[in-house]
């Protein structure tokens, strides 16, 4: 009895990098594949979830007369014993892989087209890298995927959050908005969407990209890079936000029926935020600052999903968000003049 499934193909190249190309089975794709998906809670691998809808569409589909696809592509990462390329003459090679092994080939561009293949046995092409590391991997998946129609955007930001070498300065409303989601004093802990799988999954309040957007305009209209470093920016937005939970503890309690965590409010909540810094001039900008700031007006607005805000959306919604907010700033203030007439 054989110890090896045997897969006949070529070796040559793609670009600068060296690939296995070959035709198999669906079905025995399936069985020697994996998809190495992000999983929040540990930080390990960097796919998009499964989405079964996606994949059972290209089941039916590729079972139909004159159905095809462009080639899978996988990875055979680094495993001592468990595969071996065979070369033979003019670029024919064959791929051993030891019945034990268990599933050696990564899905680099191919989880939804075989995620419902298990049991059908449709000959398709494929090309596998050979012996890239999970970095290596993962770069490739990003230029592949990096303009990809349903792939989230707060995934590709993650990509470039582990891949970067210096995220702090290179990008850091991206830096500061996942100190926001890893923290663990942070109210925003692990409730980030990150395009992943989490056990936190239903907490989730506002996805990776509108937090890092919102800093952004935040660190656009303060020019506070300027004065502070990164880490240190990092520090205020958390007091900001930790005195945001405090001062909107119901709504924040119960995200699902309040604006407060969805993207409009994120958004106008950093844009209040910049004032509030722009005011402090002489002043620690600090988690009391922020409370005692925020309790004077920010409590009295309806953040209801059924209230004043309903139906708002887009840019021009968060500038109407922002204009209800600042002009309940003045109502104090212009009481106080009334009465001292």
């Amino acid at each position: 009895m054989t110890k090896h499934v045997k897969i006949f193909g070529r070796v040559g190249a793609s670009a600068q990098r060296e690939v296995f190309v070959g035709f198999a089975p669906a079905s025995l794709l399936y069985t020697l594949s994996f998809a190495d998906v992000l999983d929040e809670d540990t930080g390990r691998g960097y796919q998009r979830r499964f989405n079964p809808k996606h994949s059972l569409d290209f089941r039916k589909y590729i079972q139909q007369e004159k159905s095809s696809t462009i080639p899978l592509t996988f990875n055979l990462r680094p495993s001592p014993g468990a595969w071996e390329i065979k070369r033979h003459d003019s670029g024919n090679a064959t791929l051993e892989v030891s019945k034990d092994a268990g599933k050696v080939f990564t899905q680099v561009d191919c989880q939804h087209r075989l995620g419902y293949l298990n049991d059908v046995d449709v000959e398709l092409p494929f090309m596998c890298f050979i012996g890239l590391s999970e970095r290596e991997e993962m770069e490739i998946f990003n230029v592949i995927n990096s303009k990809a129609k349903g792939l989230s955007t707060s995934l590709l930001d993650f990509h470039d959050a582990t891949l970067a070498t210096d995220l702090a300065n290179e990008r850091p409303e991206l830096f500061i908005a996942l100190q926001l989601n890893n923290n663990s004093e942070s109210p925003w802990y692990r409730q980030l969407d990150l395009g992943g799988t989490s056990t936190s999954g239903l907490l989730r309040r506002a996805s990776l990209r509108t937090m890092q957007k919102a800093i952004k305009r935040f660190l656009s209209q303060t020019k506070i890079l300027r004065r502070l470093t990164p880490d240190a920016v990092a520090q205020l937005v958390l007091d900001y936000w930790l005195a945001i939970a405090v001062v909107l503890r119901e709504s924040w309690d119960n995200p699902r029926s309040n604006l407060l965590n969805k993207g409009i409010g994120v958004y106008a909540l950093m844009t209040i935020a910049s004032d509030l810094y722009l005011e402090s001039i002489g002043q620690s900008c600090d988690k009391r600052y922020f409370t005692a700031k925020l309790a004077e007006f920010v409590s009295e607005i309806d953040w209801s999903t059924q209230g004043s805000m309903k139906g708002l959306g887009g840019e021009g919604g968060v500038n109407s968000v922002v204009g209800i907010i600042r002009e309940n700033r003045k109502k104090p203030h212009l009481r106080v003049v009334a009465n001292g007439k």
